[in-house]
């Protein structure tokens, strides 16, 4: 604990006034599952309009084509929402990120689309924690650093994506180049439900894996065909056995066959890893280019590998300890003990972190029950949460380091 300046008190006096409440009931009520590409236009005119209001010109951005391979093995373009992006001060002495996510997990033909006050003060909702709140938070905690006589101290870029929910493919190429040359990120990803933040992640990769076999009779001639359900079956039981206390691996479904008569010539298998370092990674990925190819021969089938380790993983690196032991001071300072814990989960911190930047991702709101129809937000925890991000900005535009 180290005590505010009145400069400081003033930003938290400021974020009180923000219009948070109003922001999460408004957003939450519109869908914007990442596939629903006319929720996500309508929520981006919303947030192009509340981000407005910061200095800079929001801009709604396309991002990179993503590719999406079918039950039938056929690989498409996914199309995805825009992103918006926001420059404020480039030419600060002081550099920082800001990201968020404007998607859901809920499709539009999702039931829990409505939002109801729970007994306890909480807000059930879709998106209500993840993250709605946390947008909210964001941008209240700038609108208080704007206000601030320290302002023109710290530049800052905010990214806010469209496709986070299904792995960022259209827009990290968006976040990787907003996070060069920065000292510190900050991502809003729900904090938990006590205030505890995430530390260190693990990685990700997610693949589908196209095995090609030869159809026969499956009484007549069935030595004539060449069985694509179980080569990926077997490709899945081989790749499972490479699990290990720094590597999950989650085969978790395989599509294909047809008839009970009939041997199926195709087969895909969707397949998740979950690396926790990058030795793993380079494990996992050398096994995967070595079980496919002796699959592929074992069987006499071609296979198809798509995907890739999208997230890398996460650690505490002495940047990333000196941003934590920043974000806990702060809190010490507000009268809010602030802890971390590792998490098996990913989100675009992994990215920024990947790129030398030290993140804090989980900067938003309290609640919990995410991607589940329980869902939930800690409504009192918006301007708790939001004093926490305007002071820990204010205080790395002050020393100008973590």
């Amino acid at each position: 604990m180290v005590g505010m300046t009145d400069e400081e008190r003033a930003a938290i006096d400021h974020v009180a006034t923000a219009p948070m409440l109003a922001q999460v009931e408004a957003w939450s009520a519109i869908n914007s599952g990442t596939r629903n590409l006319a929720g996500l236009a309508q929520m981006a005119e919303l947030l192009v309009a509340a981000f407005g209001t910061l200095p800079g010109e929001p801009a709604l951005v396309v991002g990179n084509a993503a590719q999406n391979v079918a039950p039938d093995g056929t690989v498409t373009v996914v199309e995805h929402g825009k992103h918006l992006h926001l420059v404020v001060r480039s030419d600060a002495p002081v550099q920082i990120l800001l990201t968020g996510h404007m998607d859901t997990v809920y499709p539009v033909d999702q039931p829990f689309q409505t939002l109801t006050t729970l007994p306890d003060g909480t807000l059930n909702g879709p998106g209500v924690a993840d993250m709605k709140s946390g947008l909210a938070v964001m941008l209240a905690a700038l609108s208080a650093v704007e206000a601030s006589p320290l302002a023109p101290r710290i530049g800052y870029e905010v990214v806010i994506n469209s496709d986070e929910e299904t792995g960022s493919f259209s827009s990290s190429a968006l976040i990787a180049a907003a996070a060069r040359g920065k000292i510190a990120a900050l991502t809003y990803e729900p904090a938990l439900p006590d205030g505890t933040l995430a530390g260190a992640r693990g990685g990700t990769g997610n693949f589908s894996i196209v095995v090609t076999g030869k159809s026969a009779h499956a009484g007549r001639n069935p030595d004539e065909g060449r069985n694509a359900v179980v080569a990926a079956s077997d490709l899945a039981l081989r790749l499972f056995a490479l699990r290990s206390p720094t590597l999950a691996v989650n085969p978790a479904r395989i599509e294909g066959g047809g008839p009970n008569n009939v041997v199926p010539d195709h087969a895909v298998l969707r397949i998740n890893f979950r690396p926790a370092d990058h030795a793993e990674i380079a494990r996992a990925q050398a096994a995967l280019d070595r079980v496919t190819a002796d699959v592929a021969t074992a069987h006499d089938v071609s296979i198809a590998v798509h995907g890739s380790f999208n997230r890398p993983p996460k650690p505490i690196d002495p940047g990333a300890a000196k941003l934590f032991a920043l974000v806990k001071e702060c809190g010490a300072d507000l009268g809010l003990d602030i802890a971390w814990r590792a998490t098996g989960g990913v989100c675009d911190g992994n990215t920024i972190a990947a790129c030398g930047v030290p993140v804090v991702d989980t900067m938003g709101a309290r609640g919990g029950a995410i991607h589940s129809p329980d869902e939930f937000l800690i409504v009192e925890s918006l301007p708790e949460r939001a004093a926490l991000s305007a002071l820990t900005i204010l205080r790395i535009a002050q020393r100008g380091a973590l």
